[in-house]
C-alpha cells in the first residue's frame, strides 16, 4: 500500500501522507516511503511542494505509538535517526515546501509541519508535542525546530507541558502563517504555491538556501552566504530576462529555470 502519495501539476507537487485509518500516524514504513518520494521529485519541473494528510481529521497525528511502545534504547535511537534524517531531507529540499495542516499535527506531525518552509492551517488544526506525557522526548526535531520558530521560552512551555494548541494560538505565536476554513485550505495553499512557482525558480532556491544556511551562522557569515548567492543569480537567463523586461517596461518572458 502507498502510504505516501505524490502528484505533480502546474509546476507544484502535492505530497500526501495516506494512512487515514491511523490518522496518518508515522511508522517506519511511512517514513521510508516519504524518503523515497522526496528522492523521486523532479526538481527541474516541480517548483514548490505542498505536504498534507489524507482525510479530514489529521495532518499527521504523530508517530505510531503501538510501534514505539516496545522499542529498546538502541531501537529508539535508530527510529529517531530515521525520522530526523528524512525530515532533514524535506527541510533542505532545494525547492520551497508548504505544509497544509488539515487537522491534528501532534508529535511527529507537528515536527513534519515544522520541517516545511511555510505552514498554513485549517481552523480545525491542532498542534502539539505531547511526548513527555508518554515518557519520551520529541524525537524528529521538535526540540530544535520549535525553539527556532516560536522562541525558546514558548517552545519550552509547550514541550514541557505537553499542551496542545489550536490554530488561532498557533498563528498568534508564529507557528503558522495563516489560518483558513477547512474547505478553503487546499485552494489557498495551492494559490500560494502557484505564486511561488511563478517566480524565478533559481532565485527562489537561492533565497531558501540563504535563509536556511544563514541562520546557522553569525550575521557576518550569513551576509557572505547571501552575497555569493546574490551574485550567482546574475549568471542566469531568468535574471537577464526579468531585468531587461523591467528596464524596457514590458512583461518578462516565462522563467525557464536557468
Amino acid at each position: 500500500m502507498a502510504f505516501v502519495e505524490f502528484e505533480a501539476k502546474d509546476q507544484i507537487g502535492i505530497l500526501t501522507i495516506n494512512r487515514p485509518e491511523a490518522l496518518n500516524a508515522l511508522n517506519d514504513q511511512v517514513i521510508s516511503q516519504l524518503d523515497k518520494v522526496l528522492d523521486s521529485i523532479d526538481l527541474n519541473t516541480v517548483r514548490c511542494v505542498i505536504v498534507t494528510g489524507a482525510g479530514t481529521k489529521a495532518f499527521v497525528a504523530g508517530a505510531d505509538i503501538a510501534q514505539m511502545s516496545g522499542l529498546t534504547k538502541k531501537e529508539g535511537e535508530s527510529f529517531g535517526k530515521l525520522g530526523n534524517d528524512v525530515f532533514r531531507k524535506l527541510e533542505t529540499l532545494p525547492i520551497p515546501t508548504i505544509a497544509a495542516v488539515n487537522g491534528f499535527a501532534l508529535g511527529g506531525g507537528c515536527e513534519l509541519s515544522m520541517s516545511c518552509d511555510i505552514r498554513l492551517a485549517s481552523e480545525t488544526a491542532v498542534f502539539g508535542q505531547p511526548e513527555v506525557g508518554l515518557g519520551i522526548t520529541p524525537g524528529f526535531g521538535g526540540t530544535q525546530r520549535m525553539a527556532r520558530l516560536v522562541g525558546m521560552g514558548k517552545a519550552k512551555e509547550l514541550i514541557y507541558t505537553a499542551r496542545n494548541i489550536k490554530a488561532p494560538e498557533a498563528l498568534e505565536i508564529g507557528l503558522v502563517q495563516a489560518v483558513y476554513p477547512a474547505e478553503e485550505l487546499m485552494a489557498q495553499t495551492e494559490k500560494m504555491a502557484l505564486r511561488i512557482a511563478g517566480n524565478a525558480p533559481i532565485a527562489v532556491r537561492a533565497c531558501k538556501k540563504a535563509i536556511n544556511d544563514g541562520l546557522q551562522v553569525d550575521i557576518e557569515k550569513g551576509a557572505a552566504i547571501e552575497e555569493g548567492l546574490f551574485g550567482s543569480c546574475f549568471e542566469t537567463k531568468d535574471q537577464k530576462n526579468a531585468m531587461s523586461a523591467f528596464v524596457e517596461k514590458r512583461k518578462h518572458d516565462p522563467f525557464v529555470n536557468c
